[in-house]
């Protein structure tokens, strides 16, 4: 299985479980093809925002090669936007990866890492005021449930992640792969991008 895509999903105090482990589900069932791995500051223990810890594997120093990295939100990213060691790692590991992707406000801290200057971004609807605060070099998009920009993609709120996760598996393995794998996990995967009644909630749109 040498040839499996490894995703990093980055863990910080305050992160938000089904923002990462969402995702984490999708593409750890397709073992072939995917290798998942935990990256924090420092490896061990990371508190969640519900409370339960997971464990990352490996530190910012020593995560090794990653094709595709997850960043998710919480309110845990308010400190991290404000990290220099999360933003100096953000900015370094970039131009090695295939695809980078954020769930929820984990779009507030690339736009504080400066790598979602001049592109187009979405974040979780109900708290949409804090990501499009940290940067205006941003074009930030009130309705979607994804945005794909380049090889950046950024989800609205928690359950977003899973259909973002979803279509960036139809990209890398085909559309019939993704549909097994929603199949498979009784997911009702929404696969318009554009679809997001949530922004009409929060009175965005």
């Amino acid at each position: 299985m040498a040839d499996r895509r490894i995703v990093g999903a980055v863990l910080f105090p305050g992160f938000e479980l089904l923002d990462i482990f969402g995702p984490l589900e999708m593409f750890g069932v397709l073992k072939q093809h995917f290798q998942l791995v935990t990256i924090a500051e420092r490896a061990g223990n990371v508190p969640s925002a519900q409370g339960p810890s997971a464990v990352a594997e490996r530190d910012f120093a020593n995560c090794g090669h990653i094709d595709v990295l997850l960043l998710p939100g919480g309110i845990g990213t308010r400190e991290q936007a404000r990290n220099p060691a999360m933003l100096d790692f953000l900015n370094t590991i970039y131009p090695s990866l295939e695809y980078l992707a954020s769930i929820c406000t984990g779009s507030g801290v690339l736009a504080a890492s400066g790598l979602l200057d001049g592109r187009r971004a979405t974040s979780n609807k109900m708290a949409f005021a804090w990501p499009r605060s940290v940067s205006d070099r941003v074009h930030w998009i009130e309705q979607a449930r994804w945005v794909e920009d380049g090889n950046i993609v950024t989800a609205g709120g928690v359950a977003a992640g899973i259909d973002m996760a979803l279509a960036l598996i139809a990209r890398m393995h085909g559309d019939q792969v993704a549909t097994g794998l929603a199949n498979a996990t009784e997911y009702e995967w929404h696969r318009d991008a554009e679809w997001d009644p949530f922004a009409r909630l929060a009175g965005l749109i």
